[in-house]
């Protein structure tokens, strides 16, 4: 697995999409189609814009390797590999002008992430690791410059900062189970999407309590959260690159504890 080349395309996709979108970003009359009969989940054009440039240079760079877009879904390949893409994670957000969305880009085989990247075009914040074959130290770069990305050391559950994207979380009774999480916590913030992941990673906060989640949702976290040293499982511990419900923490020490509570809640 050539990781230059893994981090080079990265870097050229999250370019594009940039370009893509922010042309598109708290511009006057910007539309947002419902892909839900029932509740709210927009798309806009900058999200369809953004996926297409980034196939493009897939197309032109790695023609072999298959795609997963969140928006045009799957794409075979013939290498094994395949890209993992949502080019506006936090559309809610993007139209409501909030800086906190952000794209996300993975590279995954059968048994999920290798590399991953969490871009917020806006902020020009770009965050990006890999682990295994595709092992990159975990980096990012910004408004105060580039530098590593290392997870806060282990804290107990009453000094942890807690994130998740919204209040509800998924099913009552996974909100009851993120509540039970939030009651132990010092800290609890909403709304932030994939950015609280990219936190997480740049050693902010603790703990991320999701669910309902998609393969394009966590994918590009799971690996950059690794590489900075943090842990991402299921709410049973195991693996979770599928999506459902997500713990992603920044030291066993938290995870451990948070999972004793999430282990518990009902399937379904």
């Amino acid at each position: 697995m050539n990781t230059s080349d893994i981090l080079t395309t990265a870097h050229a996709m999250a370019d594009a999409a940039r370009a893509a979108i922010l042309p598109h970003f708290r511009a006057a009359g910007l539309a947002a189609e419902n892909k839900l009969a029932d509740g709210f989940d927009p798309v806009t054009v900058a999200d369809r814009a953004a996926e297409q440039a980034m196939r493009q240079v897939l197309a032109e760079r790695r023609p072999d390797d298959g795609i997963l877009g969140e928006e045009f879904g799957v794409s075979e390949g013939s290498s094994g590999l395949h890209w993992v893409l949502d080019p506006i994670d936090g559309t809610r957000g993007f139209v409501s002008g909030t800086p906190t969305w952000g794209v996300l880009i993975a590279l995954s085989d059968e048994n999920g992430p290798k590399f991953g990247m969490i871009d917020q075009p806006y902020i020009c914040e770009r965050f990006w690791g890999g682990k295994g074959e595709a092992a990159l130290a975990a980096q990012m770069t910004g408004p105060h410059g580039s530098g590593p990305l290392q997870v806060r050391g282990g804290r107990p559950l009453s000094e942890a900062m807690l994130f998740t994207t919204f209040p509800e979380v998924g099913s009552e009774a996974e909100r009851a189970g993120f509540q039970a999480v939030e009651q132990q916590v010092k800290l609890t913030r909403y709304g932030m999407d994939c950015y609280a992941y990219a936190l997480l990673a740049a050693g902010q906060i603790d703990l991320v309590v999701e669910a309902g989640l998609q393969p394009y949702d966590i994918q590009a976290p799971i690996a950059v959260i690794a590489a900075a040293g943090g842990i991402v499982t299921d709410w049973q511990g195991g693996p979770a690159h599928q999506g459902g419900r997500v713990l992603a923490a920044a030291h066993a020490d938290q995870h451990a504890e948070a999972l004793a509570i999430l282990r518990n809640v009902p399937a379904g």
